[in-house]
């Protein structure tokens, strides 16, 4: 099995979804074009919007960006400040805010 595939697997065995790093690479690059609330977003809130997008949690996202998960959390509450996402106890705002960076 090959080094990539089992922990992609591992994750989908409970519960979380895999995006292929290259395929959220592409979306990434084609949301710096467009004229949405993603142009709004700086190259680090991408960068942790894409790993979002990916299923990565906080601590991984910091270690995978070399930052604090302190800094993940700032980066994320921008993130759903940019798209008008207010705290509620009806909505998920990480799964929202991953789903208008995969529907723009």
């Amino acid at each position: 099995m090959s080094p990539q595939l089992s922990p992609g697997l591992e994750r989908v065995c409970v519960g979380w979804t895999v995006l292929d790093p290259e395929v959220v690479a592409l979306m990434v690059a084609r949301a710096r074009h467009e004229t949405n609330g993603l142009s709004q977003l700086t190259d680090r809130q991408l960068d942790v919007l894409a790993l979002m997008a990916e299923g990565r949690s906080n601590a991984s996202i910091a270690r995978t960006l070399c930052i604090t998960e302190k800094a993940v959390v700032w980066q994320t509450s921008r993130i759903y400040d940019e798209f008008g996402l207010a705290a509620s106890g009806d909505d998920h705002r990480r799964v929202l805010a991953v789903l208008a960076y995969l529907n723009r």
